[in-house]
């Protein structure tokens, strides 16, 4: 017991006595280069840079919706502190109930950080539908089951767990059409090709003056400060949808077994830049959130999430493709 004690406490040491971090610092983003959680972690890399007194850089590793880069963090990366990834919600919490020969357990192989950033998702529908609002839009799917369809950005995606859970909460029917992307969902809506959307506010913001879409709510439990004066989907049906609370999201985690001490003090300089004025008017331009927690905080809501999802894919029967 000494000699196994004494090998576990060089890390923990070196990290508390102010020796960590020593060399270069690695966040692994799981896309490709260009898009909102990569533009959001190249405009923190540098400035994570200064306070730790190393070099941070960004590695994008895409592909497999993310799955790939968060499994190779969690299962073949050195429990150290010195790479990290921000895994997005749906390598967290959906693929692992659709996909059993994953490779990691989010929960037993990571080490949660703080959550990074919130992406809000809509409803939006064609100007030809006769609905005003989310609640008018439910009693018209409710008399005509099976005429409207939905767009997403793909099966198995936030937004398609949004969307079935949606008419599972409301007792309605619509036909699920997955595309690929928000940008094709949105002109799809636009051309009449599908009446409704779930998409990310991101690819709506601003967009809808001159076009044929409409936006009806924010499909989680509080507005968004990038569009103060549009409802929840709690509030734009009279509180009937109060539980209702999907939302992409991005968190960063480290290897599991990575030394407390470390987490922590990455955790103490990244929410304290996630908090700072300049990255939440960066991250507005881009439509997503901060969204800086503790490490505590972060564990306990992708457990929530998990179990949550859980039962949308069982309810919804929602395969892998």
């Amino acid at each position: 017991m000494a000699v196994a004690t004494g090998a576990a406490l060089p890390g923990l040491a070196r990290a508390q006595d102010g020796n960590w971090p020593n060399k270069p610092l690695r966040i692994v983003v799981p896309f490709a280069p260009g898009g909102s959680a990569d533009v959001a972690a190249r405009f923190i890399a540098p400035r994570l840079s200064e306070r730790l007194g190393q070099t941070v850089t960004v590695d994008n590793r895409p592909g497999a919706g993310g799955t790939l880069a968060v499994g190779q963090v969690a299962r073949n990366t050195p429990a150290d502190g010195y790479t990290v990834v921000l895994a997005a919600a749906g390598a967290l919490t959906i693929s692992p109930h659709l996909n059993p020969s994953l490779g990691y357990d989010p929960v037993a192989d990571l080490a949660p950080i703080t959550g990074f950033a919130r992406i809000p998702l809509v409803l939006i529908a064609n100007t030809d539908v006769p609905a005003a609002n989310a609640d008018q839009l439910i009693n018209l799917l409710r008399q005509q089951p099976g005429r409207f369809s939905y767009a997403t950005t793909g099966n198995g995606s936030a937004m398609h767990l949004g969307g079935e859970s949606f008419k599972a909460l409301t007792d309605t029917f619509v036909v699920h059409i997955p595309y690929r992307g928000s940008a094709p969902a949105v002109a799809a809506v636009m051309a009449g090709e599908v009446q409704l959307a779930i998409v990310d506010l991101t690819s709506v913001l601003g967009r809808t003056e001159g076009t044929r879409i409409k936006v009806l709510a924010l499909l989680g439990k509080q507005r968004s400060a990038l569009a103060p004066a549009l409802p929840t989907l709690a509030e734009a049906t009279q509180g009937r949808l109060k539980e209702f609370d999907v939302n992409g999201w991005f968190g960063l985690f480290a290897p599991a077994r990575t030394p407390a001490a470390v987490v922590q003090r990455l955790n103490t300089e990244l929410t304290a830049l996630l908090r700072a004025d300049d990255l939440r008017e960066r991250f507005k331009g881009f439509g997503i959130e901060p969204m800086p927690t503790t490490p505590q905080d972060l564990g306990q809501f992708l457990r929530t999430e998990l179990g949550n999802y859980a039962g949308i894919v069982k309810r919804a029967g929602i395969k892998a493709e």
